[in-house]
């Protein structure tokens, strides 16, 4: 036999196995990123669920749909045997995912519409991002502080317009994450989503405040302190960017 032929036979048997490596790291590939991404059992909410719902009806309402385990939420949850005996705290929304701490004794879905509102008051509600309202850590009948920053560019001003005003209802919602058949870039926007959930918050306000918390909400941006009753009032200015440091 030739050294030409030799050689020949040789190439052919090099392509065929370096193809073959190549078939296998390609799919050991596909291994590894599928288990970077962790698929997890998630519940979604389907259709609109009312407050007050028991969670024993609530399987027409949701589905099981598999998620990426870097997009599931705090407190997501894969049965509804978790919450057993408990009832929606609020309106939960298509699209987002079914979370334990949503879900609460029904004693307790009572006691919080018991919030007594003052005589005189006007309840209004606002639709703030959660990380201004606490991290989301808020529940009716809390008292909070109403900080107001106006967005000028030439003189931007931040005020603690209003004390301990009485909330009389929180409602939330989650941004929900692409699930985990998309792409990778698909589920890294997701992720980058994540932190736009955010909360209603009612409050309790005599007209004065009515009207400047309406205006706030409207053009400006509004922050929410937990503001209890013994919390001073004092000390406080109207924030520029000249006396910030003062």
């Amino acid at each position: 036999m030739s050294r030409r032929i030799v050689a020949a036979v040789a190439a052919i048997v090099l392509a065929v196995v370096g193809t073959v490596l190549i078939v296998a790291y390609v799919g050991g590939a596909d291994q590894r990123a599928m288990a970077d991404l962790q698929p997890t059992q998630v519940l979604f909410v389907t259709q609109p669920v009312p407050e007050g719902t028991p969670a024993e009806d609530l399987a027409e309402y949701v589905a099981l749909e598999s998620v990426p385990a870097s997009a599931v939420a705090p407190g997501a949850m894969a049965a509804l045997d978790e919450i057993a005996g408990r009832v929606a705290e609020t309106d939960l929304v298509p699209g987002e995912q079914l979370l334990a701490h949503r879900f609460v004794e029904p004693e307790s879905l009572e006691a919080d519409d018991e919030v007594e509102v003052p005589a005189g008051m006007h309840q209004l509600t606002v639709q703030l991002d959660r990380t201004r309202v606490i991290g989301g850590h808020l529940t009716a009948g809390d008292t909070v502080g109403v900080f107001v920053s106006f967005n000028d560019d030439e003189s931007p001003q931040t005020h603690l317009m209003d004390h301990k005003v009485l909330v009389t209802r929180v409602q939330g919602g989650i941004t929900p994450p692409v699930p985990a058949d998309e792409s990778e870039s698909d589920t890294a926007q997701a992720a980058a989503a994540a932190p736009a959930e955010s909360i209603m918050v009612t409050l309790a306000l005599d007209a004065a405040a009515a009207e400047e918390i309406v205006y706030a909400a409207e053009y400006e941006r509004i922050w929410l302190s937990i503001e209890a009753a013994e919390a001073s009032e004092t000390g406080t200015r109207i924030v520029t960017r000249e006396n910030l440091y003062e």
